[in-house]
């Protein structure tokens, strides 16, 4: 074990189990991450726009922004930047909440729909590239223990 991770980053040995166990999750995840960006970059949004757009397709009553930066798969320092490029390229738009005027909420559009399904077979590459590589028994596994890791509920 290790052999791929010790020619990656050219490093024969590890402090750890623990040490060893990271930097391959961390270069696992960060190869899967230049995937999903460059299929994103091919429709001109960041895969944090993809997240976002993501979000409001499950909502389409829309949104407001505290809870986009909630459901988010990685935290965004500025949300509100993210779902301006997104309203400016006409992919999203800003509405405000009838029952508190204060309170903007933001819906995916069309043109944002229609995006994430000219999208979708690039990232259903993106996922089948990972399937091809990880059987169903070590995905799920995967899972559980990247949940035991991020959970915390313990």
């Amino acid at each position: 074990m290790g052999k791929a991770l010790q020619k990656r980053i050219m490093q024969a040995r590890f402090e750890s189990p623990v040490q060893e166990a990271i930097l391959n999750l961390l270069i696992a995840a960060n190869h899967i991450r230049q995937r999903l960006d460059r299929a994103c970059a091919e429709h001109a949004i960041t895969h944090g726009q993809y997240n976002v757009l993501r979000i409001l397709r499950g909502a389409p009553e829309g949104h407001p922004r505290c809870e986009i930066a909630r459901r988010m798969l990685e935290k965004a320092p500025d949300v509100t930047r993210l779902i301006d490029r997104l309203e400016q390229q006409g992919l999203a738009e800003r509405v405000r909440a009838e029952e508190d005027r204060r309170l903007s909420v933001t819906r995916i559009t069309r043109k944002g729909v229609n995006l994430l399904g000219r999208l979708q077979p690039r990232i259903d590459e993106v996922y089948q590239f990972f399937a091809d590589r990880v059987s169903l028994a070590d995905r799920r596994e995967l899972s559980r223990i990247c949940e035991g890791v991020y959970d915390e509920e313990d």
